[in-house]
């Protein structure tokens, strides 16, 4: 089974560059997009017949928002997190299966300035308490953008990043609070070094540089562990500010 995760800043921006071509060529049975800024009125596209699309909207148009593409029909699909403070912004989305429950996730920036990190901060907990509530009746794949990179060699520049949105010492203990609580960083598990990013800046040419960040991720209930085959990222794809990242299961 193969799950690839996109944070597309903005799905009708990326259809009319390689969106659809792209899923073509992957063929995942799973796509988790963020960032959609749209919901399914908003795009006029026939998407390919093999996929069911679920989605979950901002209440502010344009903004934020997760869809899921599915080859096979879930068992069950819910939106947010089940508190109103969070799910006004269309940032979870959860599938249940039949083996497990996808949770596709576009987790609030702490903006410049650190004006959100409060926010942040009681998002990070609220959310975490949620994977490990609904962990509790099946293993869980969560995939999205976390909006941290966990540790320094997740970015290129850790050192004059310390304090910036991102990179603070908070946002990165509640990442590590999620991996405390049994789920694993699946790239992790197959590559060790730097180097590998899935988020670039627009500016200066950091793309071509690989000045980049890894924010994008998949993460997985220790009881999947075993069926975890490849994780990868996908640099080389382009159409947004960040990559796709995937997973393969046995």
């Amino acid at each position: 089974m193969k799950l690839i995760s996109w944070n597309v800043n903005g799905l009708r921006a990326v259809l009319r560059k390689n969106f659809l071509e792209f899923l073509a060529a992957e063929n995942p049975d799973i796509l988790c997009l963020q960032e959609t800024k749209a919901g399914p009125d908003d795009v006029e596209t026939l998407w390919p017949s093999a996929y069911t699309t679920y989605w979950n909207t901002a209440e502010k148009k344009g903004y934020s928002g997760t869809v899921i593409f599915t080859r096979t029909r879930p068992l069950k699909v819910s939106n947010g997190l089940g508190a109103e403070e969070h799910d006004r912004e269309g940032r979870v989305l959860t599938a249940e299966y039949e083996d497990f429950h996808l949770v596709n996730v576009y987790v609030p920036n702490s903006q410049r300035e650190l004006a959100r990190l409060p926010y942040r901060l009681r998002w990070d907990v609220a959310f975490r308490n949620y994977l490990i509530r609904i962990s509790k009746s099946k293993p869980v794949v969560v995939c999205g953008d976390f909006n941290v990179a966990h540790t320094e060699i997740d970015l290129a520049n850790p050192k004059s990043n310390v304090r910036n949105h991102g990179f603070t010492v908070e946002e990165r203990a509640g990442f590590t609070e999620l991996v405390k609580a049994g789920f694993i960083d699946t790239f992790r598990e197959f590559e060790s070094g730097g180097g590998h990013y899935t988020w670039w800046s627009p500016m200066m040419g950091a793309r071509a540089r690989n000045v980049g960040w890894r924010i994008d991720y998949f993460l997985i209930s220790a009881g999947l562990r075993p069926r975890l085959a490849r994780a990868f990222i996908q640099p080389k794809v382009t159409g947004s500010d960040h990559c796709p990242v995937g997973i393969e299961l046995s």
